[in-house]
């Protein structure tokens, strides 16, 4: 690669990279290369998202002896129509994995929530 880029500057790169054998994409895909990406940061909480006192009285709703049996789009329903708003619809998928959790807990099934998808392990 060093002795392709020396010899660049009098012939080409299209000359120097047939004489060397070396095809010229390697060479300019070596130019084009950026360093490497920074660490992530850790990501800021949504203005829009449930405080933690919030989290709390939701967890505490959904494992209620009244809606033991309910999904959580049931139970946000329900509370709407009684005149109760304790969540946002966009917060369900949260509250779905506090039912997860809580069926982990009732059931002993262990669930996994990775990346918007669940698991079931029945081990």
């Amino acid at each position: 690669m060093e002795a392709v880029e020396q010899l660049v500057p009098t012939v080409g790169v299209a000359a120097a990279c047939q004489a060397l054998g070396v095809p010229r994409s390697r060479i300019y895909r070596a130019r084009r290369r950026t360093p490497a990406a920074p660490p992530p940061t850790e990501r800021l909480k949504p203005a829009r998202a449930l405080s933690t006192q919030g989290e709390a009285l939701v967890r505490e709703v959904l494992n209620s002896e009244r809606f033991q049996d309910c999904a959580p789009r049931q139970v946000y329903a329900t509370l709407l129509d009684e005149g109760s708003y304790l969540w946002r619809p966009s917060h369900l998928r949260l509250c779905w994995v506090m039912a997860l959790a809580r069926a982990e807990t009732v059931l002993g099934i262990i669930y996994t929530v990775k990346y918007d998808a669940v698991s079931v392990d029945t081990g």
